[in-house]
């Protein structure tokens, strides 16, 4: 009886689960080997903590010891600490010392560990970069550590102080590398460094030039980086700024040999969001003395800003035609004279507009005072009668271009990716992958305020992140690929079933489950999972006894489909 009044009754959630994927992984064991210390807190328990804390609504740092003194640290960690190692001192000196390892090094260990436990498809990487706002000042003024400084923002804050984060990402937007840069970084200038070091980040995962396709935006097309790739194959979108892409566009339009792509979003259409019908063209541009495939795309979904561009173009070009219009004469009292008029009239145009003129006769009193009693004469005049027509053919033509873009690639359709234009299309569209990662790492529910001062430190938290939405991701798609094995959907929100589900879901789904942990060491359910947690715990790859032991990892799920060219 003493026992059981003195035992600690905990209400995990999710976590359990996160612990398994961490595991799988071996986070602690990959990051105890990799930084040196004598502390008594290992690096990998403090980090492994700091992910899930991440996961569960993080906490600031100097609350840490509070959230392991609220949990079963055996369950979660792997081992029984004591809550009181975890105070902001002690994550303080473990920060600095993953710091002079260095954070890249470790989540590209990470990363390797991840594809080789859950068998990735690595074949393509994206790569992209978000900005991330601080507040206060950052006085530490060392060549190797990220700068925290005023730069573009990319959430349209410029008053704030911000850093950059990198992420590298393959199929289901799961990191596989990434790092924290100066907030004054340059989009171009860091895929210039990504693209000197990803041979050697994919020789790591066993993949050699040619077995891999790098994705990233526009950002990416500047002669340094289309030299920088070498023989490593690419994809990425040809900036509008360069003239040879609206000649490609123009070529495209007039050429009319579309091939019909189709609608190829996974999630169905709404009554707020109709889903894109895609059509493309190949043709290729010549880019710094070097030819590249082009492939012109069209989507049916124009959105908000280049339709505000259209109606820009309309607007001036009214404007244009108005002003030629007052510069006119538009009454004669020669036929003549005005037919001559309305030839050079209907000369002027502007980009969309032309006039259409014609000649009205009219009667006009009579210079000087008529005699008395009688009217004053008049004499026959011809008016001239404009109107300002939209030229239809150039603004459709315009329309089309503001719906196209253009994707440029040196892959061939015959080498070993065999990619056509529609899976060149396919594979640019996976880059949506990491712009839902950016969303997470910007979750304020995830990645509230920073408590940090210390350049080094915030390099070693943004890996803390990573490390995290790389959990979630893992999680994700082992249920995903549950799901599209058996055909089988699980609970979503709303109470409705869904055949795409969530981390997030499961982390509002599981919930009520119960566990005590005795005095003596033993754990027991006090309330069991429910149905819809044992839904997610099948496809996750776990048991219910994930809530119980220490040791549990996760059955990766592949899907039979994957495609993986490993």
């Amino acid at each position: 009886g003493k026992d059981i009044a003195e035992a600690q009754i905990n209400t995990h959630g999710h976590l359990p689960l996160a612990a398994s994927y961490c595991r799988s992984i071996n986070l602690v064991g990959m990051i105890n080997d990799l930084v040196p210390s004598k502390m008594e807190l290992k690096p990998g328990l403090a980090i492994q903590a700091m992910v899930l804390d991440t996961l569960s609504g993080r906490s600031p740092i100097y609350r840490l010891k509070d959230f392991i003194k609220e949990c079963d640290s055996e369950v979660l960690l792997g081992q029984k600490v004591d809550a009181r190692l975890f105070e902001d001192t002690n994550i303080g000196r473990v920060l600095d010392s993953i710091f002079k390892v260095g954070s890249s090094k470790i989540l590209t260990a990470l990363g390797t560990n991840a594809v080789k436990a859950f068998d990735l498809d690595v074949s393509v990487i994206s790569y992209d970069t978000t900005s991330r706002n601080v507040w206060g000042e950052y006085v530490e003024d060392r060549s190797d550590v990220p700068k925290i400084t005023y730069g573009y923002s990319k959430d349209h804050r410029p008053d704030l102080k911000q850093f950059m984060t990198e992420l590298l990402c393959v199929k289901g937007g799961i990191p596989i590398f990434g790092s924290t840069l100066d907030g004054n970084s340059s989009d171009k200038k860091s895929n210039n460094e990504i693209l000197t070091n990803i041979s050697s980040i994919m020789a790591q995962n066993g993949l050699g030039s040619g077995a891999f396709v790098y994705v990233a935006d526009s950002a990416m097309v500047s002669e340094k980086n289309l030299d920088a790739v070498g023989s490593n194959l690419f994809i990425s979108r040809l900036p509008a700024t360069y003239k040879e892409c609206s000649n490609v566009i123009n070529k495209a339009i007039d050429l009319d040999n579309w091939e019909h792509f189709g609608v190829l979003a996974e999630t169905p259409s709404s009554k707020s969001r109709k889903q894109a019908d895609y059509k493309g063209v190949e043709t290729e541009v010549e880019l710094y003395g070097k030819k590249y495939r082009a492939i012109v795309v069209h989507s049916s979904a124009h959105d908000a800003r280049r339709k505000k561009r259209i109606e820009r173009e309309l607007k001036k070009s009214t404007s244009l035609i108005d002003k030629e219009i007052k510069k006119l004469s538009t009454l004669f009292a020669c036929r003549e004279d005005a037919d001559l008029a309305i030839k050079k009239a209907v000369k002027t145009k502007s980009k969309l507009h032309f006039i259409e003129a014609s000649i009205v006769e009219v009667e006009s009193k009579m210079p000087g005072r008529p005699p008395k009693g009688k009217k004053s004469p008049t004499q026959l005049k011809y008016q001239l009668c404009f109107k300002v027509k939209t030229n239809e053919t150039a603004l459709g033509k315009l329309t089309k271009e503001a719906g196209c873009f253009v994707l440029i690639t040196n892959t061939k359709p015959d080498d070993k990716m065999g990619l056509k234009p529609k899976d060149v299309l396919l594979t640019y569209k996976a880059q949506n992958g990491v712009e839902r990662d950016f969303a997470f790492l910007k979750d304020p529910i995830i990645v509230n305020n920073i408590f940090l001062k210390k350049a080094s430190r915030i390099d070693v938290l943004g890996m803390v992140f990573i490390i995290a939405l790389m959990i979630w991701r893992l999680m994700e798609r082992n249920m995903r690929a549950y799901v599209a094995n058996t055909n089988e959907e699980l609970p979503g929100l709303n109470n409705q079933k869904t055949k795409r589900p969530t981390s997030f879901m499961l982390s509002v789904l599981i919930k009520g489950v119960q566990t005590i942990l005795t005095k003596s060491g033993e754990r027991c359910f006090l309330k069991k999972p429910d149905q819809v947690t044992r839904s997610f715990l099948t496809a996750l790859g776990l048991k219910s006894e994930a809530f119980l032991d220490p040791t549990m990892v996760c059955v990766p799920i592949i899907p039979i489909n994957s495609g993986a060219k490993r």
